[in-house]
């Protein structure tokens, strides 16, 4: 069976759930391909950024998710090795919030269409067909589309159609977590 859509988005994560908002918020229809059954909503969170925050706003959930997520004033630079941190960096003229990807992904997959994300959808293979790309899913279906957004991470099948070099190591990692500490609490 031959589906005919006209913006496909492969991989429901933030960026393919806010891409597809933002096209929704201009008035064309998409439909997010993931590959799972349901969306990979894992617990850590992470910086954002004034930037990010005004993306946020531009599809309409900025203000939403503020009112859930406490605004940064500084951070503390400190080793296990001091009693006192070492100095405090102000961010003071930025808007820095520590984000839960949790709540960033319901709160986009809330303001789409209940039929834009298609879920047990894992794209196998992609093949030109004129001005069309033909998206071969595991479950035998086959999707034509005009527009086709890889949107579907690191090990991106829509780049390996494109060609794109496979991902390498950078050297760089990040650690990410928040902790909500209710009342006093000593940390020894």
């Amino acid at each position: 069976m031959e589906i005919v859509e006209d913006v496909v988005i492969v991989g429901a994560g933030i960026a393919g759930l806010t891409t597809s908002l933002g096209l929704h918020r201009l008035g064309i229809r998409s439909l997010v391909l993931e590959s799972s059954d349901e969306l990979r909503i894992t617990g850590f969170a992470f910086t954002t950024w004034s930037n990010a925050w005004k993306a946020l706003d531009a599809v309409g959930i900025g203000e939403s998710l503020r009112h859930q997520h406490y605004l940064t004033p500084s951070i503390l630079v400190a080793s296990t090795f001091l009693d006192q941190p070492a100095s405090e960096i102000s961010y003071k003229g930025h808007e820095i919030r520590c984000l839960q990807r949790r709540l960033l992904l319901e709160t986009l997959a809330k303001e789409l269409p209940s039929d834009t994300i298609r879920f047990s959808s894992k794209v196998v293979s992609i093949e030109e067909s004129g001005f069309f790309k033909r998206l071969h899913l595991s479950d035998g279906t086959i999707l034509k589309t005009k527009v086709l957004i890889g949107c579907d991470g690191v090990n991106s099948v829509v780049a390996k159609w494109l060609g794109f070099d496979k991902p390498v190591f950078t050297g760089r990692s990040a650690i990410r977590g928040s902790a909500n500490f209710k009342g006093a609490m000593a940390l020894d």
